[in-house]
């Protein structure tokens, strides 16, 4: 079968070339053909360097973006160009900075060549960062269980099959959040644990803040549950506070309001046409292998 490793980067190119590298390693005793693309987020620094160890990789591009558009719309171009440009059966997305573990690739392949063409997503089962983080996280899958019914695992290394890869491009959510859209589109995940690796240079990228509007991205995919069940919880909130209605107790109803509104406004992201012509956004591509 035919897999592409999709890899999104900015300003990372040490991490890239090691990553590289190691995917190489990992994959050598597999026999399928393996490629790797790389979507270049229009980094300020030179993404291309020398890949000597890349003999086990089929083919190795670097699409070079004109405009960053953040990390979600770049993993969404690269499910477009691939789709498009190249023939697969599986792609897998993962971060270019070590935190994806490439050893992790191989059983991603090795069960879907058992799983009948169903996706496969990487749950979590252990991260690398702090405990200050590895809380917020936690908070992160419980605000959106809460809110939204569903329990989200997994981020964006996944393995893809080509007509889950389709139902996502239809999808305009996919344009704001890769693994909202794809719980939105995909009832039938077939899951494996992952553990979230070190980055390779440098400390971790994620912050509370990036953290924060990541959650609420995924959140804004199913505001219309959202909306449902913060009425429910306003009402029942203000029957139990009545009578004791003060600046404090009311803290949590202006929280609630916040979200709201800030989901919505993340809401206003999600856009088909811009998705659609998000190739448009391609400078130039090089093809290193």
């Amino acid at each position: 079968m035919k897999y592409v490793v999709l890899i999104p980067i900015y300003n990372d190119r040490e991490s890239l070339k090691l990553v590289i590298e190691n995917i190489n390693y990992e994959i050598k005793d597999l026999n399928h053909e393996i490629s790797i693309v790389v979507i270049n987020d229009a980094s300020s620094q030179q993404i291309i360097d020398n890949y000597p160890n890349i003999e086990n990789i089929s083919s190795l591009e670097i699409v070079n973006m004109k405009e960053n558009r953040g990390h979600a719309r770049c993993i969404a171009s690269g499910l477009k160009y691939i789709f498009e440009k190249k023939e697969f059966d599986f792609i897998i997305p993962m971060d270019g900075d070590g935190e994806d573990r490439p050893d992790e690739i191989k059983n991603f392949i090795q069960l879907s060549e058992q799983s009948s063409e169903k996706s496969i997503t990487g749950d979590r089962v252990k991260r690398s960062e702090g405990l200050f983080f590895q809380l917020c996280y936690q908070f992160h899958k419980f605000l959106t269980l809460a809110f939204t019914g569903q329990s989200i695992k997994f981020g964006n290394f996944t393995c893809l099959s080509k007509n889950t890869v389709k139902k996502m491009l239809d999808e305009k959510a996919t344009w704001n959040s890769f693994s909202g859209s794809l719980k939105k589109i995909e009832k039938d995940l077939i899951s494996i644990p992952s553990t979230r690796g070190k980055r390779y240079f440098g400390p971790s990228q994620m912050s509370f803040f990036k953290l924060l509007k990541h959650s609420l991205s995924i959140i804004s995919v199913f505001r219309k549950t959202v909306l449902i069940r913060s009425a429910l919880f306003i009402i029942f909130y203000i029957l139990l506070i009545k009578s004791y209605a003060s600046v404090i107790t009311s803290l949590p109803l202006v929280l609630l309001l916040i979200m709201i509104y800030s989901i919505s406004s993340l809401a206003l992201r999600e856009n088909i046409d811009e998705f659609n012509n998000s190739l448009t956004n391609i400078h130039d591509i090089d093809n290193i292998k």
